[in-house]
């Protein structure tokens, strides 16, 4: 038997294709499957196949029972209870899910280590991402002047992504960007700045064309650096990266952010 995984939002854009990830895996076990549309249906069922004998259930805690690690694929005002749900019946979590704060993080850092339980959290799942991240931290170490553009679909309902706001904190742990002119004294419109993250501007498109892109463009005299990550349309890239974390987070306590910080250890 293998790690018993639930994966929330097992029905979902990501979350159906990294159920499926598990549920194929030799050393991972997928017991359930959380989606309030399908609850008390079989999940094999629900994705239009044979029965698989994995339940569906309507809320995270109704699918915990007996379960190592929760996957979290759902909405953003949804995961946080989601987070703490599992960690107090002392579950680990995966978390692909963006739009929680940083208080949001401290609360579930606090609860995990208190429980004695792991959690992997990453904006971007993607291996490729999390080396373009990995690369921009190393970046920062030696240029400080950074800006974030972060490009997704017109329907996105969070901004920045999980991808650049996780990208943008972490840039400023590295050293604080240095800003020439305060944002606040700009003359015009202070919002065309972009919205401040750790003291760095973010920028949010949501624009037709696009899925997921995040670039950080960093600036000396004369010269620039920019990294930039672009997703295609599908949620394929998402799912080595989850199945990682989820082996990972087992062997873990306290919170982990970061897919790089996995790919580096």
């Amino acid at each position: 038997m293998g790690i018993k995984i639930s994966v929330a939002g097992a029905t979902g854009w990501t979350g159906r294709p990294v159920a499926e990830a598990v549920h194929a895996a030799e050393d991972l076990d997928l017991v359930a499957g959380v989606s309030r549309s399908a609850a008390g249906r079989d999940l094999g069922e629900v994705w239009g196949g044979e029965l698989n004998g994995v339940p569906v259930r309507r809320t995270v805690e109704e699918a915990l029972d007996g379960v190592a690690v929760l996957i979290d694929y759902t909405a953003h005002d949804a995961v946080r209870e989601h987070i703490l749900t599992a960690l107090e019946h002392g579950v680990a979590v995966v978390v692909g899910t963006s739009g929680l704060t940083g208080a949001d993080y401290a609360q579930i850092d606090a609860l995990a280590h208190e429980r004695g339980v792991g959690v992997v959290a990453a904006g971007n799942f993607s291996i490729t991402a999390a080396l373009a991240q990995a690369a921009a931290l190393l970046a920062a170490r030696h240029l400080p002047s950074w800006e974030v553009i972060d490009y997704a679909s017109e329907t996105k309902p969070d901004a920045p992504s999980g991808t650049a706001l996780e990208l943008a904190e972490r840039l400023a742990q590295v050293q604080p960007p240095a800003v020439a002119l305060p944002v606040a004294q700009t003359a015009g419109l202070v919002e065309a700045r972009g919205g401040s993250v750790s003291g760095g501007q973010v920028h949010s498109l949501r624009l037709p064309g696009f899925t997921l892109s995040t670039e950080v463009i960093f600036g000396l005299p004369d010269e620039r650096l920019s990294i930039r990550h672009d997703a295609g349309t599908s949620a394929a890239p998402y799912v080595a990266g989850t199945l990682l974390a989820a082996r990972a987070v087992m062997g873990r306590v306290g919170l982990t952010r970061g897919l790089d910080q996995l790919l580096l250890s």
